[in-house]
């Protein structure tokens, strides 16, 4: 007898730029057995090549541009809108270069992902490989975490650490941190649209176990 298809989990990602971890997530997705639809990616920059992507892979584009609006709140109640029309079950955060309000944070609670190269902790923000390296960290790496109102702040998920080497320069740790995002990423997300992946009261759970403060650790 044939194994019944996974429930379809539809996504909408929003992005600033290149677009590596989208085209991970595509990737990803078009295995056989995965549940992930991306039914849109949006940009706050009309020239992102992220949307480039998207286009190629089949999948709706809208661009936003945030210097159109009066102000945080309104574009991202313009942006609410412009994701909602898709009616997503998760909203994915790519290289997306805008701090969201109060209001969009709560509004897709529990259902709002982020990737950011450190290992939060430590190093929210900008500059994270150059901040590793300025520390003399033995370790850095990437960690996916749930968005709250707290910059870089939500309950992790899974973070990738590898070594700092000897002669690394913030661009080599940052090309080795995005191979390892490129793994993550599309694993969390999976875990999500696969409904093993939850956010509760005390922080993330994944197959109805709390993760540890640091999220699932993969050391490399």
């Amino acid at each position: 007898m044939q194994e019944p298809m996974p429930a379809t989990c539809d996504v909408v990602v929003l992005l600033s730029g290149s677009g590596s971890n989208l085209q991970a997530l595509i990737d990803s997705s078009r295995a056989d057995d995965s549940p992930v639809r991306i039914r849109a990616v949006i940009s706050n920059r009309a020239d992102a090549y992220g949307l480039q992507r998207a286009r190629d892979a089949g999948i709706d584009t809208r661009a936003l541009d945030h210097k159109a609006f009066e102000g945080r709140e309104a574009f991202d109640a313009a942006l609410i809108e412009l994701i909602d029309a898709f009616q997503p079950k998760l909203v994915v955060l790519a290289g997306f270069m805008r701090i969201l309000s109060a209001d969009f944070v709560r509004h897709y609670q529990g259902r709002l992902l982020n990737i950011h190269p450190s290992l939060l902790p430590k190093y929210k923000g900008l500059h994270t490989h150059q901040r590793a390296l300025e520390a003399g960290d033995k370790e850095h790496g990437c960690s996916v975490h749930f968005v709250t109102e707290e910059l870089d702040g939500g309950p992790l998920v899974v973070q990738a650490v590898i070594p700092v080497e000897l002669h690394d320069s913030p661009q080599s740790l940052a090309q080795r941190v995005h191979v390892q995002e490129h793994r993550i990423y599309p694993m969390a997300v999976r875990w999500f649209a696969e409904g093993r992946l939850t956010l509760g009261e005390q922080g993330a759970l994944l197959d109805g176990q709390l993760l540890a403060a640091s999220g699932h650790l993969i050391r490399n």
